[in-house]
C-alpha cells in the first residue's frame, strides 16, 4: 500500500514540475527535471557501457546522455499523448550513438575489411540461398575462419552504431511526440520500419535470432547471453555483429 502511495506522490510531483516548466520555462525548474530523470540516463548508460566499453567509458556515456536528456526536456510537448520517459529514452540513446559515431574510432583499414566481409556474405547468401558459414566466407576471401570471426568481433560496435543510426534516421525522435492526427505519415513510416525489421529478423539463422531477441527484448548483455547459451562473450559479439550486418544490409535495400 505504501509503495502505491509513493508512486502516486512521485507522479503528482512530476506533473507539477512539468506544468510549472511549461508555464515559466524556468531554468531552476528545468534543473529539477534534469535531476529527476538522471536515473533514466544512468540506466541507459549502464545498459550500453558493456557494448561500447572498448571506445568510451561510463562517464562519457553519462555526459552524452545528459545532453540528450536536456534536449528532450526542452523539446517535450505536454499536450502530446506520450510518456516523457519514452520520448527521452530515444533522445538519450540517440545522443550517445551520435557522439560515438563522431569519434570516428574505426580506422580506414578496418572499415575496408568490414566492407569486404560484408559484401562477401551478401554475395554468397544471394547465390547459395542461405547464410554462408564463416569457413565458407573465409575460403572465398582466402582468409582463415578465425580471421573472419575476429573481423566480425571488431566490427561489432561499427555495425551496432550503423544500424541504430539508420533506424533513428528513419523514425526520428520527434515522431514519438507527434499525435496521430498531426503527423500520420510519421506513424505510417514508423509502422513500416517495424514491419520490415520484424520480417528481416525472422529471416535470420536461429542462433542469430536468439541473440537479437535476448539483447533487444530481454535486455541481456553480451556476457549474460554467452552464459545462457554456453559460449564466450566474444563469440556472442561475433554472432550479434553478423546479425546486425545482415539487418543493416537488408533494411538499406528495403528503404532504397
Amino acid at each position: 500500500m505504501q509503495l502505491t502511495e509513493d508512486i502516486k506522490a512521485e507522479a503528482a510531483s512530476a506533473a507539477r514540475l512539468w506544468a510549472e516548466f511549461a508555464k515559466t520555462r524556468s531554468l531552476e525548474i528545468r534543473n529539477e527535471l534534469v535531476m529527476k530523470y538522471v536515473p533514466l540516463v544512468k540506466s541507459i548508460a549502464l545498459r550500453l557501457v558493456p557494448t561500447y566499453r572498448k571506445h568510451v567509458d561510463f562517464d562519457d556515456l553519462m555526459g552524452s546522455g545528459l545532453l540528450g536528456l536536456m534536449d528532450a526536456i526542452d523539446k517535450f510537448d505536454l499536450s502530446k499523448d506520450v510518456k516523457f520517459e519514452t520520448y527521452a529514452s530515444l533522445r538519450v540513446k540517440g545522443e550517445i550513438i551520435d557522439q560515438i559515431r563522431k569519434q570516428d574510432w574505426a580506422p580506414i583499414s578496418l572499415r575496408q575489411k568490414i566492407k569486404k566481409v560484408e559484401e562477401c556474405y551478401e554475395s554468397m547468401e544471394s547465390s547459395m540461398g542461405r547464410t554462408p558459414t564463416e569457413t565458407e566466407v573465409a575460403g572465398k576471401l582466402s582468409m582463415s575462419a578465425d580471421d573472419v570471426k575476429k573481423t566480425l568481433d571488431e566490427a561489432h560496435t561499427f555495425n551496432l552504431v550503423a544500424l541504430d543510426e539508420m533506424l533513428m534516421d528513419r523514425v526520428a525522435g520527434d515522431s514519438l511526440a507527434a499525435s496521430p492526427n498531426e503527423s500520420p505519415e510519421m506513424r505510417l513510416e514508423e509502422q513500416e520500419v517495424k514491419r520490415i525489421l520484424a520480417h528481416t529478423i525472422e529471416g535470420l539463422p536461429e542462433k542469430e535470432k536468439q541473440v537479437i531477441s535476448m539483447y533487444y527484448y530481454d535486455e541481456l548483455t553480451l556476457k549474460e547471453i554467452g552464459l545462457v547459451l554456453g559460449v564466450t562473450e566474444s563469440r556472442i559479439s561475433q554472432i550479434h555483429s553478423k546479425a546486425l550486418m545482415t539487418l543493416r544490409t537488408k533494411m538499406t535495400k528495403a528503404f532504397a
